[in-house]
């Protein structure tokens, strides 16, 4: 298997698709907590799920959380289940993925956009792009 394997990227909008189409699915934003906080989080209330919120870094060191696949699995998220990665760009998300297919998830995708997207013009995120800019729900914690 390849450093890029994994099960691809979608957008916001065929995130919401897939987790609207597939009960099993689950969106998994790989954040921090300050970032979940400060920043606000998917709000999947509407299709009667919630979001799995398992950091991929360890804030304030921003290291690795070396229980990442575990604190998954201990959710109970089979290894069939369509996982859809979320972080703030899609940095993060992708090597979450990417990580979680290494290990025997079948499924794991990475929401190219993130929650906030890239910066704009004015140097600003959540504006241009991302779950935020296309409209989908979310709220603040």
């Amino acid at each position: 298997m390849s450093a890029d394997s994994y099960a691809g990227d979608v957008t916001p909008q065929e995130a919401w698709k897939i987790l609207s189409e597939d009960p099993d699915a689950v969106l998994i934003d790989c954040r921090t907590q300050p970032e979940w906080g400060f920043v606000g989080v998917p709000d999947l209330s509407g299709l009667g799920k919630e979001v799995l919120f398992v950091p991929w870094q360890i804030y304030p060191a921003m290291q690795g959380n070396p229980a990442f696949a575990d604190q998954i699995a201990s959710a109970g998220v089979g290894k069939d289940a369509k996982l859809l990665f979320l972080c703030r760009s899609g940095m993060r998300s992708k090597a979450a993925a990417i990580a979680m297919t290494e290990i025997g998830y079948a499924a794991a995708y990475n929401v190219s956009e993130g929650f906030e997207g890239g910066l704009d013009q004015r140097r600003h995120r959540g504006v241009a792009e991302g779950w935020k800019a296309a409209g989908l729900p979310w709220v603040q914690q």
